[in-house]
């Protein structure tokens, strides 16, 4: 029964009920009346008066119902970095304080969707529906909320799950000069999380329309967009848009981190990132440094990329793994950005231009890449067969260099090159054909064994599925075991290594 207590409470409230009415009505009219005046607008900022108690990183809202991030707190003026087009702005018109941070909507009701930073659709499906809402900007979790990376991420890959694994929760930079795969290497990782229970975010900045329009169709193509979320900021969009882009993507995973799912976002690229910013600090009269850059244009990434991290068991136990893209010009792989964001991230995967151009896809550069974190997620099976692969592989490459200037090379370095040439070969993939974890133990530990030194080149690419599907047929349990990160016994070994040298059809052996 209720105590007389509880009845003076429920009275007290129905009176102050109406009161409280009243004085939120009131706020909301003091509010609105904070209105300043645009002085002067420039391609993606403006300059505002009037509003001298504006908060940073506020939304400012003009007339046409356009929308402005507040960026510069001067003592006279109000910088703002448009997040709409300026072309209806004029000096004069008025500038409204929404007392909002910049947000976007997050929930399950994203995925499948192409939206902007602001959480518009872009993708013709009919409004979004998510009802909750997230700021763009947060802070990273603290150490003492994070766990260590223990899970990998396999990408489908076997230049990267071998040779330059990444964990969960890890960071891993992809860089590489203009049209060497850097994108379609991310994809194809986005394509491979298909079953595994993994969120993935693809944030394109500065891209141009075609080329956005291939990455959804790709994902489309290969069943992944109903795990995805593709977020754009497109090459024509205001300068203000494309710097949010990625706080507003981060913001989406970190929802789903703190539900304890496991996420991977992609930005597509930040060294387009660092550009826009530097244009709106430039027009905001911020102090230039090097390269015209400002000087917190480490921080701006910094406090960008320290947000994907794996949550302690206790908070949810989510990880979100970032895969940020830079682009480098001439393999100039120390230029200014390139080399602040290697400092900030666990590792790196290099796309070499001339490798590329041989046709050697992905065009990873085994001697220049490497990953600080994903090897201590590395399953079992590929630490027996890829343990002294990287290190050979990378003196085939320094000995094949050295053999254009000699016609005379000794038995052992002939052998060395003609296995150099056949790993190289098996670690050739072409886009959208991931393979799975057991596919690529085999293929991997065909070539170590020398399975292959006695198959011509071009008949590698014949055998590699024919062995895969033998070997998958004949041992399953093992195959089985590979796949769940088992510890495969001596046993277990040797019967795998003999089956697949029995796998081999004579027919494509060389006598």
């Amino acid at each position: 029964m209720k105590q007389d207590s509880d009845y003076a409470i429920e009275y007290v409230e129905r009176i102050l009920a109406p009161v409280r009415q009243i004085r939120s009505q009131y706020r909301k009219i003091l509010r609105a009346e904070e209105i300043g005046t645009v002085s002067r607008v420039d391609r993606g900022t403006v300059s505002v008066t009037g509003l001298p108690n504006v908060r940073l990183d506020e939304l400012i809202e003009f007339p046409h119902s356009l929308y402005g991030l507040a960026f510069n707190l001067d003592r006279d003026e109000l910088g703002v970095i448009l997040l709409d087009q300026s072309d209806e702005l004029e000096s004069g018109d008025d500038a409204l304080r929404t007392y909002r941070q910049c947000d976007v909507p997050v929930g399950v009701e994203l995925l499948g969707r192409v939206i902007d930073p602001l959480g518009r659709p872009k993708d013709r499906q009919g409004p979004l529906h998510a009802s909750l809402r997230r700021p763009v900007e947060s802070p990273a979790p603290p150490i003492i909320s994070r766990a260590p990376v223990t899970v990998p991420l396999l990408t489908g890959l076997k230049v990267v799950d071998a040779l330059i694994p990444i964990g969960r929760g890890q960071r891993e930079l992809i860089l590489g000069d203009r049209q060497t795969g850097k994108t379609s290497l991310a994809i194809d990782t986005i394509t491979n999380q298909r079953g595994k229970n993994i969120i993935c975010i693809y944030c394109a900045i500065a891209q141009r329309a075609s080329s956005v329009a291939n990455v959804i169709e790709r994902l489309e193509r290969n069943r992944a967009i109903d795990y995805s979320v593709v977020l754009v900021a497109e090459g024509d969009s205001p300068p203000g848009l494309q710097f949010i882009a990625p706080y507003a993507a981060t913001a989406i995973g970190e929802y789903f981190m703190e539900q304890g799912r496991d996420v991977l976002i992609v930005y597509d690229d930040l060294t387009a990132h660092a550009r826009a910013y530097r244009e709106l600090s430039l027009l905001l009269r911020r102090p230039p440094g090097r390269e015209a850059y400002p000087g917190d244009i480490f921080f701006v990434h910094s406090r960008l990329l320290e947000r994907s991290t794996h949550l302690r068991e206790e908070l949810g136990g989510g990880s979100m793994t970032a895969l940020p893209i830079a682009e480098t010009e001439a393999q100039n792989v120390s230029a200014y950005i390139p080399t602040n964001l290697i400092s900030i991230t666990d590792g790196q995967v290099y796309l070499a231009p001339d490798l590329h151009q041989k046709g050697i896809l992905p065009a990873v550069d085994v001697g220049k890449s490497v990953s600080r974190v994903g090897g201590k997620t590395q399953l079992p099976a590929y630490r027996r067969v890829a343990g002294d692969l990287r290190l050979y592989y990378s003196q085939f490459g320094e000995l094949e260099a050295f053999s254009r200037f000699s016609t005379r090379l000794d038995e052992e370095s002939r052998r060395t090159l003609d296995r150099g040439r056949r790993v190289r070969e098996i670690l050739k993939q072409p886009e959208e054909s991931p393979l799975t974890v057991t596919q690529q133990i085999i293929s991997l530990l065909a070539v170590t064994l020398g399975v292959f030194d006695k198959v011509e080149l071009e008949k590698i690419a014949v055998l590699e599925p024919l062995l895969h599907d033998l070997v998958s047929r004949q041992l399953p349990d093992i195959c089985l075991g590979i796949e769940r990160g088992d510890e495969l016994t001596s046993a277990d070994w040797e019967i795998l290594t003999s089956t697949i040298h029995r796998s081999v059809p004579g027919e494509l052996i060389t006598p």
